[in-house]
């Protein structure tokens, strides 16, 4: 049996894959640690053989007045738990990083994140995230670190982009007809791509996604699918988008951003939910899959 430490106790990332573990009680035991509680640090670490640490914050368009925080919380909160891992005998570390420390994706630009891809991010956020990265990969000894750099995480009660999109794909008539291309992860394949990587007991970077890339016309048509709503979808818009580009919203909804397969270990059979079932699930809102 494996001992699993979530550092960051009822996140959204960390209760999907505890969920996972739990399927198999006989192979995992699962602890959720607060780290909001500064008496974290007097936490046994030691009886632990994974921690998976998804304590962060989790904005990409943050406020400057955050800037010192972000640090404080993306960077420096999860190095020292990282170094008290590995003082401590823990064998593999788990780091939620982001697809944000390349940067963003553009309106109209095809834009391939590959191995040769330079690590760029455009807000502190991203290099929050990068830093954090940087200084744990730096940490000596024999424990084993994964980095993971998902792209937009969505699922049923997800946070950020997605649920504005829902929203608004359940709402409005009429939508773009703009052609990008973005890859996704549906938090249920997340969830078993981390239990691939502690049943393997992997190290490295790794960039999961799920099996196929999608454009946003694409996603509001089948969440308004789901929804029996009726959506006109036109090119009449389409000079206005492009004419904002530079605006962060428009870029996240119409940016193109993906990931190059190779970057994705689908070997690792992690695609369980297929997209269509994760957009039901998503849409169903029911947090138990």
């Amino acid at each position: 049996m494996k001992k699993v430490l979530i550092t960051g106790k009822n996140s959204y990332l960390g209760s999907f894959v505890k969920q996972e573990l739990n399927r198999y009680p006989q192979k995992y035991q699962v602890q959720e640690l607060d780290m909001m509680n500064p008496d974290w640090q007097n936490f046994d670490f030691s009886e632990f053989d994974v921690v998976y640490h998804v304590a962060g914050l989790a904005h990409s368009t943050p406020d400057e007045s955050q800037r010192d925080f972000y640090y404080q919380v993306n960077t420096e909160l999860a190095y020292q738990t990282a170094y008290k891992a590995a003082k401590e005998g823990v064998s593999q570390f788990i780091f939620m990083s982001s697809i944000i420390v390349y940067g963003s994706g553009k309106v109209g630009q095809k834009r391939v994140i590959t191995k040769d891809t330079p690590l760029d991010p455009n807000n502190f956020y991203g290099d929050s995230k990068k830093q954090a990265e940087k200084k744990i990969l730096s940490i000596p000894g024999s424990m084993k670190i994964v980095i993971l750099r998902p792209p937009m995480i969505y699922g049923p009660e997800s946070k950020g982009n997605y649920p504005l999109l829902a929203k608004f794909a359940g709402k409005t008539p009429v939508f773009p007809t703009i052609k990008n291309e973005r890859s996704m992860l549906f938090v249920g394949n997340l969830a078993l791509f981390v239990k691939r990587c502690i049943d393997k007991e992997l190290e490295g970077i790794y960039l999961p996604q799920n099996e196929h890339y999608v454009s946003t016309c694409d996603l509001v048509k089948k969440i308004a699918q789901y929804h029996d709503h009726k959506i006109l979808f036109i090119s009449l818009f389409n000079p206005f988008v492009r004419l904002f580009h530079s605006v962060s919203v428009v870029n996240k909804v119409f940016g193109n951003l993906i990931i190059d397969p190779s970057l994705s270990a689908f070997s690792l059979d992690y695609q369980r939910y297929s997209f269509d079932q994760s957009i039901e699930l998503t849409e169903k809102g029911d947090t138990v899959l």
